[in-house]
């Protein structure tokens, strides 16, 4: 039979086992505390930085867009469907001095070359080849049909004169090769049978046809199917073709 000095040995051992398990408890349990909040802290962090670079891709992608739509180009195509735009001329100052008239079309301050000719036109014919008048005539190199130009012009609708398009309302000079357009615009800068090719310096009044333009489709909004067009075009300069 155990005395009394080994039961309060026993007894202090068992306390001191209860408070060494209470301790490992109390232990482990502020490890997984800590180990939670670390975890926590990182999903934190890494969600954070997930929204940042969202936010930051879709605003440089914003960014990138509207760069994109800021840049022009000629919209004289060489596909019938593309839509030229249309714009009033408010860049450029108008041209000044005599007028000068040509198959129902009329060109106010016609020889002034640096400012946006006036162009109106009223006509009820329908032309079935390309006509021409040079309103200057240019004294620099001549254009081939396969040359790259840079040019001012105004676009007009031949049966009322709505402008459709004009590089003079966009602020600058368009640069394009002439195998990369309409074939009126091709054969009226580059020359063709009956047509000589305008020469830098030059500007000319061009009627187009509808089979030379847009033909039977149009295009858009801005240029009925089977519309004849007139282009009043200056020749600035003459690149490599």
């Amino acid at each position: 039979m155990p005395t009394t000095k080994q039961r309060r040995e026993a007894a202090r051992r068992h306390l001191e086992r209860q408070l060494q398990r209470r301790e490992e408890r109390e232990a482990a349990r502020k490890r997984f505390t800590l180990i939670a909040s670390i975890l926590g802290t990182i999903v934190l962090i890494v969600v954070v930085a997930g929204f940042v670079y969202a936010v930051t891709k879709e605003d440089k992608g914003g960014n990138a867009s509207a760069g994109s739509k800021a840049s022009t180009s000629p919209t004289v195509s060489a596909s019938p469907t593309s839509t030229p735009s249309a714009a009033p001329s408010t860049k450029a100052r108008a041209a000044k001095g005599a007028t000068v008239k040509f198959d129902g079309v009329s060109v106010v301050g016609a020889a002034d070359l640096g400012g946006a000719p006036g162009v109106t036109s009223k006509s009820s014919t329908t032309p079935t080849k390309l006509a021409y008048k040079d309103l200057v005539v240019g004294k620099g190199a001549a254009a081939t049909p396969a040359s790259s130009v840079t040019v001012q012009y105004v676009g007009v609708l031949y049966k009322n004169g709505t402008v459709f398009d004009s590089s003079w309302a966009r602020g600058s000079a368009a640069t394009f090769s002439l195998t990369g357009v309409v074939k009126g615009f091709t054969q009226g800068i580059g020359g063709t049978t009956g047509v000589p090719p305008m020469k830098v310096g030059g500007r000319r009044i061009m009627i187009l046809p509808a089979a030379l333009g847009y033909g039977a489709q149009g295009s858009g909004s801005s240029i009925p199917p089977n519309a004849p067009l007139v282009f009043v075009v200056d020749l600035k300069s003459i690149g490599a073709a």
